[in-house]
């Protein structure tokens, strides 16, 4: 094995760097979940998201054997956050891509890492550089859809997908107001561009982003699901609904709908990340965990 590292290219959205990471998180989750804090769809997601650092693309790492990416050192949104990906036949590279990390991925010396929980030798290499792990963890579930029964709809409200003509002004009023940010949402040009922007990527297959419609036109619930043809799993991001219209099952339904589509089209079961009971409740079951790990220094 002869591995070089690059740094990414300082272009931000659909450049060949970003194809390429793409590419090798498809290829290294192909069979079974690899990297499930970091699949093709969250990476995607991250591209594309407002909230995403375009001017410190050039920090994460690429490291290449033939031309071929088989480990990446990266942040999704934000500096100060460290997602660590390889291929399982170069796991000699775990202790480069910490010290990369902790190098080049901090924010003024913070720095939180995302480690699988069981994997000793990630762990032992960010206990020698420093890290220790937290209480903090991010948990991974998955729904078997063929296990899914029936989506049904309370009367008047419907589905709607981004195939059928999207209204953006409703995309924005569920999703600012089921993040929790408040009943006043901004309706300017510039939020409705970066709404259009953070459903811009060019694998997004619109008839999976699907949105519940109230009986007065409102969008109040919305689910994104990530899927490509051939791929065994979908996932799902993001999911919200409206706070006035929670406790009506409309959460359970727009996920199951959804997924169902992607049944569809061939995936077998759906992945997401879970935060509450929710998630739990409406049919997915824990496989995994990751921690979060913090420098020293960070306190």
């Amino acid at each position: 094995m002869s591995v070089s590292f690059k740094n990414y290219g300082p272009e931000p959205f659909f450049t060949d760097d970003c194809r390429k990471v793409r590419d090798f998180l498809i290829r290294i989750n192909a069979e079974k979940f690899a990297t499930p804090r970091m699949l093709w769809g969250a990476w995607e997601w991250a591209v594309t998201h407002g909230g995403r650092d375009n001017d410190n693309l050039a920090k994460i790492g690429m490291w290449e054997d033939g031309g071929e990416l088989v480990a990446l050192a990266t942040y999704e949104c934000p500096l100060g956050e460290g997602f660590l990906c390889l291929d399982e036949a170069y796991g000699h590279l775990k202790s480069e891509l910490i010290a990369y990390a902790k190098e080049n991925l901090h924010d003024n010396g913070k720095l939180i890492l995302s480690l699988p929980d069981g994997d000793r030798e990630f762990s032992h290499f960010a206990m020698a550089q420093g890290f220790f792990p937290t209480m903090s963890h991010d948990h991974f579930a998955l729904l078997d859809i063929d296990a899914i029964q029936t989506v049904s709809l309370p009367k008047g409200f419907s589905f709607a997908s981004m195939a059928e003509g999207w209204d953006w002004q409703q995309y924005n009023r569920v999703m600012w107001r089921g993040f929790d940010h408040g009943s006043k949402q901004p309706y300017d040009d510039g939020t409705i561009s970066m709404r259009k922007q953070m459903l811009s990527s060019p694998t997004i297959i619109p008839e999976l982003v699907v949105a519940v419609k109230a009986p007065d036109g409102n969008f109040v619930s919305h689910c994104g699901m990530w899927y490509r043809p051939g791929d065994f799993y979908c996932m799902l991001e993001p999911l919200v609904t409206d706070p006035d219209y929670r406790m009506m099952g409309l959460g359970r339904a727009v996920v199951h709908e959804a997924a169902r589509r992607c049944g569809e089209l061939g995936a077998k079961v759906m992945l997401g990340a879970i935060s509450q009971q929710f998630y739990c409740n409406i049919g997915l079951y824990p496989i995994c965990t990751y921690t979060n790990w913090t420098l020293k220094q960070s306190f």
